[in-house]
């Protein structure tokens, strides 16, 4: 079954540039493990070796994060999207 997976811009330099294509696995982990045989090294920009997300990153099924679901258990279907985002930070500390 394929599932959108969305390549945020940091890790397109693992995909040759690639920022969205279709990955087969029943979930989450399968779908970065079907990644990795394609791009070897990505796995590495993702999950530590744990196999846990990296605490910089995010991921999200259908634009929910995978944390509130199954983690990378989480099953995905034919027609979802999968996208790892590096988590972002900022604000200003002028207005508080």
């Amino acid at each position: 079954m394929s599932t959108w997976v969305v390549i945020a811009s940091p890790f397109r330099k693992l995909t040759g540039g690639i920022g969205k294509l279709k990955v087969e696995g029943k979930n989450v982990k399968e779908l970065i493990d079907a990644l990795e045989s394609r791009f070897p090294g990505i796995r590495a920009s993702i999950l530590n070796q744990n196999e846990q997300i990296l605490p910089h990153l995010n991921i999200f099924l259908n634009e929910t994060d995978i944390h509130v679901l199954e983690g990378l258990e989480t099953p995905v279907q034919q027609g979802d999207e999968v996208a790892i985002i590096p988590a972002i930070a900022g604000g200003c500390w002028g207005l508080l």
